[in-house]
């Protein structure tokens, strides 16, 4: 009862900000919608094509080509973004790439794998809703992170499949502004991909960035390595800001920790987090973490990692460890006390610790990770290397 009665204050505190923001009039700011229909976003010009009736509400993409979804000028704001398409197979989805340009600049803020960005991580798909993203019945892709720009826009997708899309839909909502926020920040994304990660070697899931901004939050799928056995999730994350060299100032617990759940992974989709693919049977996984109760600022640089660390029983690591797969242990569990093993030189050779047969131990290993890195800076281009080729994207997508 206390906890209703504590539930409906909140709420009732909350409802007047809210209704406040919702009736508030803005005559600085203009709505305008760009797709197919209307692809310059221009008033007063929408379903001309067919005289008003539904005329060009899809469009096809041929292998290779860019289509143009927005080109703006001016400042503004984009809202919304919703997008359908017929062919969504994961490969399609790794292929269909998303660039995003603010400011006229010659480099992109964003360019990712279009299913990736929008929550289809490896490719694979169905209904889910979180704070930013959404797929009412698993067939859409809706996208509702605010995006300001200063002097202009363009937004683009490129098939670079080998396959023609014949039905591409999308509508991109935004606000014509009379003059720019000027303390408002540019939205960025990066997509990265380690088809094995190396050992010992933490994966990098948004390289160093230089600048002022927030780290919104990370789309992340894996693929263990088959050689592998146990659960592959004991990594840490780990973020280096504003001067942090060898160690960082924020550390994490555990991979399935720092998407708030714990004891390993299966399916859930919430609103900052979730785990929309967990299966055992192929190996794959896929995840997303969202700072927005938590902002992450920086206001120099920035770095975020995630340790190759998985684990299992002694019994189990020593078994992986004699058939000379590439495993180095890290950590052990021993009744509660967790002692570390890793140490430079020659790696520890597990059958020769006192500790119990189904003692947990961490050992570093090998999977194949990739990762969307969602942030904010005070810069239109972000200086990181261009999104890797789609055979690199697509290759042994299972």
């Amino acid at each position: 009862m206390l906890y209703r009665a504590l539930l409906c204050v909140l709420v009732a505190s909350l409802l007047p900000a809210l209704a406040s923001d919702l009736a508030k009039r803005r005559p600085g700011a203009h709505t305008r919608w760009s797709s197919f229909e209307n692809p310059t976003a221009g008033k007063g010009v929408g379903g001309s094509e067919n005289r008003g009736a539904k005329g060009h509400a899809f469009d096809s993409i041929a292998a290779g080509e860019t289509k143009t979804l927005l080109s703006v000028t001016g400042p503004g704001e984009i809202r919304r973004i919703w997008a359908t398409i017929k062919d969504r197979d994961p490969e399609m989805l790794r292929s269909l790439r998303l660039d995003i340009y603010w400011d006229g600049k010659r480099t992109p803020a964003v360019s990712v794998p279009f299913g990736d960005f929008f929550g289809a991580i490896l490719g694979r798909f169905g209904p889910f809703e979180s704070e930013l993203f959404s797929s009412p019945e698993g067939r859409s892709f809706n996208c509702y992170i605010p995006m300001p720009f200063r002097s202009g826009a363009r937004v683009t997708v490129t098939n670079e499949s080998s396959r023609n899309i014949t039905h591409f839909f999308y509508d991109i909502d935004l606000l014509a502004l009379d003059k720019p926020d000027p303390d408002s920040l540019y939205f960025h994304a990066v997509w990265r991909r380690e088809r094995w990660t190396t050992l010992g070697r933490d994966f990098e899931l948004l390289p160093q960035v230089r600048g002022e901004g927030r780290f919104l939050g990370v789309h992340v799928g894996v693929m263990t390595h088959p050689d592998n056995i146990g659960w592959w999730g004991e990594g840490e994350v780990k973020m280096y800001m504003d001067g942090d060299r060898e160690l960082p100032t924020i550390v994490g617990t555990g991979t399935e920790d720092y998407i708030g759940t714990g004891w390993g992974q299966g399916v859930y989709k919430h609103r900052y987090q979730g785990s929309t693919v967990s299966d055992n049977k192929t190996g794959q996984y896929a995840f997303y973490r969202y700072h927005i109760p938590d902002p992450v600022y920086f206001h120099q640089e920035l770095r975020v990692t995630m340790q190759q660390i998985g684990g299992d029983t002694k019994a189990k690591m020593i078994a992986m460890q004699k058939r000379g797969v590439a495993m180095r242990p890290v950590s052990i569990d021993e009744g509660g006390k967790l002692t570390g093993l890793n140490k430079p030189g020659e790696a520890v050779q597990l059958d020769t610790l006192k500790a119990p047969d189904d003692a947990w131990v961490n050992v570093y290993r090998r999977d194949d990770w990739s990762a969307v890195a969602l942030f904010y800076l005070d810069s239109p281009e972000n200086g990181l290397p261009p999104l890797a080729s789609v055979e690199k994207r697509t290759e042994a997508l299972r």
